[in-house]
C-alpha cells in the first residue's frame, strides 16, 4: 500500500491560558459515512480564522483545531457515493467541524465540502478558493439583486478588498476602495471604474461624501466596523445599506437609531456559510465553478510567506502585521 494513512498528525491548537498558538500530536480522524479524510497540502490565514479564534472558549480549545479552508488530496473515504468519487482527487476544502480544521496535517470534512482543482491551479491558490473567491461572489450578487449602481469597499488593500474592486470593475459597477494609509493608496492603484481614498486623510469625510452623492452609492462593503462606520454612516446617502462582514477594527459600532430612521437607511450582516447553505448544493457548486475560473483567469491571490505548522504563531503574527502585502499560506513537511 502506497503511502498508508498515519495513526497521529501534527495539527495547530489555541492555548486556553494565553490565546497562543501552538502544534501537538493527535489522533488522525476516521471518516464516517459522507465524509473525506484529506491531506493538506495548503491552507491560509485568513481574517475569519483569526476573529474564529479570539471567539473560542476554554473549553473548546480542548479540541478545536483552526482552519477554515484549504486544498489536499483526498486520502481516505467514508460510505456513499461522492466520498469515494472524491477519493485520490485534489480539492478545494473547507471544515465544518470544530475539532477538523485545515490548520492540521489531515482534516476530516463532509465530502459536500470539497471541490474539485483543475491542475492548473497551483496548490496555493486552489487552497484560498472558497473564502475570498464566494464571498466577492456573494456581494456581487447582492449588489445586482438590489441594483446598486455604485459601492463602497473597505479594506480594500486586502486580498479580498482587490478582489471585489476587479470584480465588480469588470461587471462595470463603480467602486470607492477604503484604505487606511498611503501605502494602501499605492497598493491598489489606479484601476478603471475604481476610486481610493484614504481614511485617516483630513480630507476624507468631504471626499467620500462628494463620491458617494456623485455616483448615487448605496451600499457599503465593510470590514472594519468600530469607529469607520461611526464616522461615515451620515455621509452615505439616503436608503444606503452597510453590509458588516468583519469587525477588523475589534471596536463597537455605536450610533443613534434616528441615523438610521430618517434617510431609511440599514445595517445588515453577512455570512459567507449562511450565503452558501440558502443557495442550496446546485447553486453552490455552479459558483464554486466561478470562484475556480475567478482564481485561474482573473485574480490571483498574492502570497506573502509560506510557513510550516509548527511556526504557526510567527504566521499570524506576521499576517496580522500587514494583511494587505498578502496572504499567509501553512504546509506541513516544509
Amino acid at each position: 500500500m502506497k503511502n498508508p494513512v498515519p495513526s497521529q498528525m501534527t495539527a495547530v491548537f489555541v492555548n486556553a491560558e494565553n490565546g497562543k498558538l501552538f502544534t501537538k500530536k493527535v489522533d488522525v480522524p476516521v471518516p464516517r459515512k459522507g465524509e473525506v479524510l484529506i491531506k493538506m497540502l495548503a491552507a491560509p490565514v485568513n481574517p475569519s480564522d483569526l476573529a474564529k479564534i479570539r471567539e473560542v472558549t476554554a473549553d473548546e480549545t480542548v479540541s478545536f483545531i483552526p482552519g477554515i479552508e484549504g486544498c489536499g488530496t483526498v486520502v481516505a473515504a467514508g460510505a456513499g457515493i461522492l466520498p469515494r468519487i472524491f477519493m485520490g482527487r485534489r480539492v478545494a476544502c473547507s471544515s465544518k467541524y470544530m475539532n477538523s480544521g485545515t490548520w492540521a496535517e489531515y482534516m476530516v470534512t463532509p465530502a459536500g465540502s470539497c471541490f474539485p482543482i483543475g491542475k492548473s491551479i497551483s496548490d496555493e491558490q486552489a487552497s484560498m478558493t472558497i473564502v475570498n473567491p464566494m464571498t466577492a461572489l456573494a456581494f456581487l450578487d447582492f449588489a445586482r439583486k438590489n441594483h446598486h449602481k455604485a459601492v463602497v469597499n473597505t479594506a480594500a488593500a486586502g486580498a479580498l478588498g482587490k478582489m471585489v474592486a476587479a470584480l465588480f470593475a469588470k461587471h462595470k459597477i463603480k467602486v470607492l476602495n477604503i484604505v487606511r494609509n498611503d501605502e494602501g493608496v499605492k497598493a491598489i492603484g489606479k484601476q478603471k471604474n475604481n476610486t481610493v481614498l484614504n481614511s485617516t486623510a483630513p480630507e476624507f469625510p468631504e471626499k467620500f461624501k462628494e463620491w458617494c452623492e456623485k455616483n448615487n452609492a448605496t451600499l457599503m462593503l465593510d470590514a472594519v466596523g468600530g469607529e469607520l462606520v461611526n464616522r461615515v454612516i451620515t455621509l452615505l446617502p439616503a436608503r444606503s445599506t452597510i453590509m458588516l462582514y468583519g469587525n477588523l477594527s475589534q471596536v463597537k459600532i455605536e450610533f443613534l437609531p434616528t441615523q438610521l430612521l430618517r434617510e431609511n437607511k440599514k445595517i445588515v450582516g453577512f455570512f459567507l456559510g449562511h450565503w452558501i447553505h440558502e443557495n442550496g448544493l446546485m447553486k453552490t457548486v455552479f459558483n464554486l465553478i466561478k470562484a475556480n475560473s475567478l482564481l485561474k483567469n482573473e485574480v490571483e491571490t498574492p502570497v506573502q510567506a509560506v510557513f510550516n505548522l509548527e511556526n504557526i504563531q510567527q504566521a499570524v503574527d506576521l499576517y496580522e502585521k500587514n494583511m494587505s502585502r498578502g496572504k499567509v499560506l501553512l504546509k506541513s513537511g516544509l
